[in-house]
């Protein structure tokens, strides 16, 4: 006689029914492997210069660039929402910009007015900062461009500049993204000399030499300047093994933190740092990966707000501790609510 389908299954099965725990929501809720709160949430924030000001990104519905007042209002609201810390992004005026990035070292600088601004008004979040050259220079590049070739210890110096300058504006970690080789170790020197023991460092350790990031760049206003592109200094995409030994001189140079950024397209690489170095790590998701899921969600393609939320779940799953995402106001009003 011809066994029923129920006894086929229980046979291949050995009698384990996955979808037991999946039947009700309680049961999924109960035995849900990774959970996602407002404390996993870094919001980036683009700066304007002016007063009372806030100008649409283009590229990146429902993001927008502020003025210093306008970006501390966002950041109580991010603080009212739980969100631990915010990042910001300076859009400086062209006339400020130069070939090495001097305007970095400026203490009045768009970064620095907003992080006095922010630890005055808000001092129970965090503030990261980013040394990185690419928003003070008039080529678009992370580091100090001569005769075609961006510079490497050149660079650092100024990098270093600009990370003193933001410690002693009341930044909290210092997280350059510029992949110039031993910066991590000069600022952590730097800011042990003048007193800043206490101010931690975010490395952009993997930060690939990726297609996402053009939104970003308009919303910092480079996106026209860039000379050449940045493959000499970020990581290739086809590489995973660079960005582990890029972990590892990283660690010994003094981070704190690790970042992989993009974020989605690298979701191996955030599990393999965070298996083998044991480090807190962080992911960026980068402004392509926010335009991509908003405009597919405008046009009806997808569900835009169960999208976001799986895209910073799988962060999480890989083994993240942190995000950064543009979405972070909204995942976590969705998750107070």
């Amino acid at each position: 006689m011809s066994k029923t389908t129920t006894e086929i299954v229980d046979a291949v099965t050995g009698g384990r029914r996955l979808r037991r725990n999946r039947r009700f929501s309680w049961t999924r809720r109960i035995v849900r492997e990774t959970r996602l709160s407002a404390d996993d949430l870094i919001l980036p924030l683009f700066l304007m210069e002016g007063d009372d000001c806030e100008e649409p990104i283009t590229a990146m519905p429902g993001v927008s660039r502020y003025s210093v007042d306008r970006a501390v209002k966002v950041t109580a609201r991010a603080r009212d929402l739980g969100i631990p810390a915010v990042a910001p992004f300076p859009n400086v005026a062209r006339e400020k910009r130069d070939q090495t990035g001097s305007e970095i070292a400026n203490p009045d600088n768009l970064i620095c007015q907003f992080t006095r601004a922010a630890k005055a008004a808000v001092p129970d979040i965090g503030i990261i900062t980013d040394a990185a050259l690419d928003p003070f220079t008039d080529h678009g590049h992370d580091g100090v461009l001569r005769d075609g070739q961006i510079v490497n210890d050149e660079s650092v110096d100024q990098i270093v500049e600009g990370a003193l300058r933001q410690a002693e504006a009341g930044a909290d970690i210092i997280a350059p993204s510029d992949m110039m080789d031993g910066r991590i170790g000069a600022i952590r020197l730097a800011l042990d000399e003048a007193g800043f023991q206490d101010v931690g460092i975010l490395s952009y350790t993997a930060k690939y030499a990726s297609a996402f990031y053009g939104p970003y760049r308009e919303a910092i206003g480079t996106g026209g300047l860039l000379q050449g592109d940045k493959n000499t200094y970020y990581v290739d995409p086809a590489n995973s093994e660079d960005a582990m030994r890029e972990a590892e001189m990283d660690i010994a140079e003094g981070a704190d933190m690790l970042m992989v950024k993009p974020g989605m397209p690298y979701l191996d690489i955030v599990y393999r740092m965070k298996q083998e170095t044991g480090m807190p790590v962080f992911v960026y998701q980068v402004s392509g990966e926010y335009s991509m899921i908003e405009s597919a969600a405008a046009n009806g393609f997808i569900d835009g707000q169960r999208a976001m939320m799986e895209s910073l779940l799988a962060f999480k799953r890989a083994g993240a501790d942190g995000i950064l995402t543009y979405h972070a106001l909204r995942a976590a009003e969705l998750m107070a609510n």
